[in-house]
C-alpha cells in the first residue's frame, strides 16, 4: 500500500527506475499474498490448485496507445484466479489492491465475449432456479449484497421483454463485488476475509462454468 501511494504521486518511468527495489519488494509481498489465498481457495475449489501466483497477477505497466491518460503504470495490484489461468475466459476470483478505499474482492465473469454471453443467457433461460438459489444464499448476500454487473436497458435479442427472468437476462456481466477500505486491507485477517468472500462466490462460478462448458 505504501508503494502504491508513492507510485500514485510519482507515476513516471524515471521514478520507477529509481525505486525499482521498492517495487520488487511490494510485488513479492503481493505474490506471497496470492500464494496464500490460492492455498485457501483450493480447499473448496480444486480447479485452481495448480494456479501459479506469477501467472495470476496483472502487469503493472499500462497500455497507453489508445488512452488519453499516458501514465505508464497502474496504481494498483490485481489478481485473478481461474481454472486454466486468468486469460482462460473461465469464471474468476478477483482481488484488486488500491489505496484510498479503491480495493475490492469479486468473482464471476466480467463482460464475456458474445458467444459466451449467449451460453450464459441460454442457461438462465433453461435453468434460472439454480442461479437464483446461488445469489439468494445467505453467504452470497452477506458478502456481495446482490448480483452485480452492467445491464442492457432492453431485453436481449431473442428474449421477450416480459420474460419471467428478464432482470437476470439483461445482465452483461455476472459478478459479485465488494469494496474494501484501507483498514480492511491492512487487517491481519485479510487472507481469511478474502478467502471467505471467494467461497461465497464459488457457487456462482460453478453455475457459470456449467453454462459455458
Amino acid at each position: 500500500m505504501a508503494f502504491l501511494r508513492q507510485l500514485n504521486q510519482n507515476n513516471s518511468k524515471e521514478w520507477m527506475d529509481e525505486n525499482k527495489p521498492l517495487y520488487q519488494e511490494a510485488k513479492q509481498e503481493f505474490l506471497e499474498f496470492v500464494a496464500q489465498v490460492t492455498t485457501e481457495v483450493s480447499k473448496f475449489d480444486p480447479t485452481i490448485e495448480s494456479a501459479e501466483p506469477k501467472k495470476s497477477i496483472f502487469r503493472i505497466n499500462r497500455d497507453v496507445r489508445f488512452s488519453k491518460n499516458k501514465s505508464p503504470y497502474k496504481n494498483n495490484f490485481g489478481m485473478a484466479l481461474a481454472e486454466g489461468g486468468r486469460n482462460s475466459g473461465n469464471p474468476i476470483y478477483y482481488f484488486h489492491l488500491q489505496p484510498h478505499g479503491e480495493s475490492m474482492v469479486a468473482g464471476g465473469i466480467y463482460q464475456p465475449e458474445t458467444e459466451v454471453l449467449k451460453k450464459i443467457r441460454q442457461e438462465i433461460d433453461y435453468n434460472p432456479h439454480d442461479l437464483k438459489a446461488v445469489i439468494e444464499k445467505r453467504a452470497f448476500r452477506e458478502e456481495f449484497g446482490a448480483l452485480a454487473g452492467e445491464k442492457l436497458k432492453l431485453a436481449p435479442k431473442g428474449y421477450p421483454k416480459d420474460h419471467p427472468n428478464i432482470e437476470l437476462l439483461r445482465h452483461k456481466s455476472f459478478v459479485g463485488v465488494r469494496q474494501l477500505n484501507d483498514q480492511q486491507i491492512t487487517s491481519s485477517s485479510l487472507i481469511l476475509d478474502v478467502s471467505k468472500a471467494f467461497e461465497a462466490v464459488y457457487p456462482l462460478n460453478q453455475y457459470l462454468s456449467v453454462a459455458i462448458s
